[in-house]
């Protein structure tokens, strides 16, 4: 069955430098409409105990705009004004519901630069894109085209700490349903294979941070010994933030190609609820934790398998799968991380530890799916979060048959 879903596409553009300075202007007004409404909301709530709503929110910016200080907010389009007070608020209501952390002040230097525009202020013609404020369309590179008959609801224009300059256009879109299949896969997340599959295939892990450590070490260096303000520390800082933007964007481009091989080869895929927060906490395993971002693999997981009509399915992180023998159901009561094989002690079965779990992982995920459990559970909170090391006590998941 198809469905209609929210879809972003993201593109490179070039502006000219009027729309760059236009554009730049813009960021810092939203910036500066942030912190001074997260500022008057902090000062109301702890000296006078007392909650500002998005719409009280919105009449101080309207007499903000009147004072001789802040007249210049009138100079750039009042919608991406507008949108800074809507995720401050949504950013209150996610601290309320205690799915955030308070929110926090937007610096410039450490902070996204972005503006976003309503369909009141931008014009969509003939597959041209200008924002508000701007006479000229966007130089937009299309590297892949919109959906058939779509036209852009809002639309995000962000500037990365490279300087690199990007527009990402929310679209109604159709994805088609993949072809059906009957083939399942248990997915076990690895450092040195990235993923092992069911199957027996290991994927081995790329280690894009790793490739371009000793070049992002030097560039560092070199920041390191320019003066503060200095064009010649901020000409070495775009340098280095260069390098993190290609080692993030190799990245993407392997999960992506990954993932979406995986969602199209299977109508069921079946993964571990890890905490990966948890594990960055490990100083030994922290910088490989992060370059293997699992984090970002299960999410693509989420929403591609929603939108192709697969079936995912997420299991217990306390189940032993690296522990619990495949062949007879033995749980081993201890297997140190830098044990790769072993042989069960009831039925002689001698197993790679990966594989083993990734099978492990499966036969657990299709029962749990059988009985109406472990699909795409909620986030952990913290009252339930634990720090652990991919922690597998003796115990099965709760409501999944041992195997």
């Amino acid at each position: 069955m198809t469905r209609q879903v929210k879809r972003a596409f993201k593109y490179r553009f070039y502006p000219t430098d009027e729309q760059a300075a236009e554009l730049s202007r813009t960021f810092g007004c939203v910036r500066l409409v942030y912190n001074k409404a997260l500022q008057e909301r902090t000062r109301s709530w702890y000296g006078e105990q007392r909650r500002i709503s998005y719409a009280q929110s919105s009449a101080m910016l309207t007499e903000w705009k009147k004072t001789e200080e802040l007249a210049f907010l009138n100079e750039v389009s009042s919608v991406p004004l507008q949108q800074a007070l809507r995720h401050l608020q949504a950013a209150f209501t996610n601290f309320f519901a205690k799915r955030a952390k308070y929110p926090r002040f937007k610096s410039r230097k450490k902070s996204r630069a972005s503006a976003e525009y309503t369909r009141s202020a931008f014009t969509w013609r003939d597959g041209k894109l200008t924002p508000a404020k701007m006479t000229e369309p966007l130089d937009i590179r299309w590297s892949r085209p919109l959906p058939d008959g779509a036209e852009p609801t809002t639309v995000t224009v962000s500037r990365d700490s490279a300087g690199r300059w990007f527009v990402s256009l929310l679209c109604q879109d159709t994805p088609a349903p993949a072809p059906a299949t009957t083939n399942a896969v248990g997915i076990d997340a690895g450092i040195t294979s990235l993923v092992t599959l069911s199957t027996g295939e290991k994927i081995t892990n790329p280690r894009h941070e790793r490739r371009d450590r000793a070049r992002l070490a030097r560039a560092q260096r070199a920041l390191s010994r320019k003066a503060k303000g200095s064009a010649n520390r901020e000409k070495v800082r775009r340098k280095v933030a260069r390098i993190h933007a290609r080692i993030a964007d190799r990245r993407r481009d392997f999960l992506h190609k990954l993932t979406t091989r995986l969602v199209r080869e299977n109508q069921t895929v079946v993964i571990e609820d890890l905490t990966v927060r948890s594990l960055l906490k490990n100083g030994r395993l922290a910088r490989a934790v992060s370059d293997a971002a699992w984090t970002q693999l299960r999410s693509m997981l989420e929403y591609k398998c929603a939108w192709y009509g697969r079936d995912l399915v997420v299991i217990d992180r306390f189940f032993p799968s690296s522990r619990l023998c495949g062949a007879c159901g033995t749980v081993r009561e201890k297997l140190p991380l830098n044990v790769r094989t072993w042989t069960c002690d009831d039925c002689g079965t001698t197993h790679d530890r990966d594989i083993n779990a990734a099978r492990n992982i499966l036969a657990a995920g299709l029962a749990a799916a059988a009985c109406g459990d472990g699909v795409r559970p909620q986030r952990e909170s913290s009252r339930t979060r634990r720090s652990s090391v991919k922690q597998e006590p003796q115990r099965a998941t709760a409501g999944l048959p041992r195997l």
